[in-house]
């Protein structure tokens, strides 16, 4: 099949790559350059991808006003969307005859949204997945054609799942457009009655909040590694927080009180009397390190209360 592949960050690079494999890429989108650090303008993953391999690429401030003549003279049989970044109209969804389908990271009608992987590492989810849905005007409300389960590893970071995420979404859709191109695909409408949505992370869940329990505040920084991290302060600077695992030892202290600090472990407080160990942190204008390094040149001081 002719395909249009609309996709932005690095989550869609594997499923373009194996689409690529055995059909026809007549067109990739995806969002218009940013303007980075020091004004430097940088190109999206899927983007590079493309302009690796000789893709046909087009970027559109919004696509459902500048793209839709575009679209249709590529006359693609169905058009693919991963983590694209703009919603399309109603004749946008309408160019293809197959339409558009699109790879959502998790097992739908849970978590739709924005931010499906993250959440499933903040809620402390066991077990996730890709679903491959046929879209509708509704977010993420369309028919299911297929879903891939996978488990969330214990201590795994937003980071490393959704690496794994994006290679099962490569070979989902795959077969998801093997069996629409044969006729064999089955769309299962939404039971909405289950539905649960998650929005973007916002810079205030960023910080750690001491005051909550530890399993929370460990899943909220494996939600956030590696970008943006989550962070405290202590003595009026920020510390980013990479890695934290459950004390084995019994402490008393306030939420967010250092109560261990030696050459090897940094212990903190949390609000349901449980302390964390920090692993991976990174302090103002320095590198991020280990714990050890880290305490190596540098010691909080005992009773201090983070915040």
């Amino acid at each position: 099949m002719k395909v249009v592949f609309l996709g932005t960050p690095d989550f869609g690079v594997p499923a373009l790559k194996k689409i690529m494999e055995s059909h026809q890429v007549v067109g990739v989108v995806c969002q218009p350059d940013k303007v980075g650090a020091r004004g430097k303008v940088e190109f999206s993953a899927v983007k590079k991808f493309a302009l690796e391999h000789g893709l046909p690429l087009f970027q559109f401030e919004k696509i459902s006003r500048d793209g839709v003549n575009c679209l249709k003279s590529l006359a693609p049989d169905i058009m693919v969307t991963a983590a694209y970044g703009q919603i399309l109209s109603q004749e946008v969804i309408d160019i293809a005859p197959h339409g558009i389908i699109n790879i959502h990271g998790s097992l739908l009608p849970k978590l739709r949204g924005a931010a499906p992987i993250q959440y499933a590492v903040l809620l402390g989810l066991n077990k996730t997945g890709i679903t491959i849905l046929n879209t509708v005007r509704k977010v993420d409300a369309g028919e299911i054609i297929l879903q891939k389960k996978l488990d969330v590893l214990p201590y795994e970071t937003n980071g490393e799942l959704f690496e794994r995420m994006s290679q099962l979404g490569a070979d989902a859709v795959v077969e998801a457009l093997h069996l629409i191109e044969t006729g064999k695909a089955v769309y299962t409408p939404q039971v909405e009655e289950d539905a649960t949505f998650c929005s973007k992370i916002t810079a205030e869940q960023e910080r750690i909040d001491w005051s909550k329990p530890s399993g929370e505040i460990i899943n909220l920084v494996r939600a956030l590694n590696p970008s943006p991290a989550a962070w405290t302060e202590v003595d009026g600077k920020r510390l980013k927080v990479y890695a934290l695992r459950p004390s084995e030892k019994d402490y008393q202290g306030v939420a967010g009180e250092v109560v261990e600090c030696g050459k090897k472990t940094l212990s903190i407080m949390c609000g349901d009397g449980k302390a964390v160990n920090v692993i991976e942190l990174q302090a103002e204008n320095a590198r991020k390190m280990d714990i050890v390094s880290f305490l190596n040149g540098r010691k909080i001081a005992i009773h201090a209360v983070l915040k």
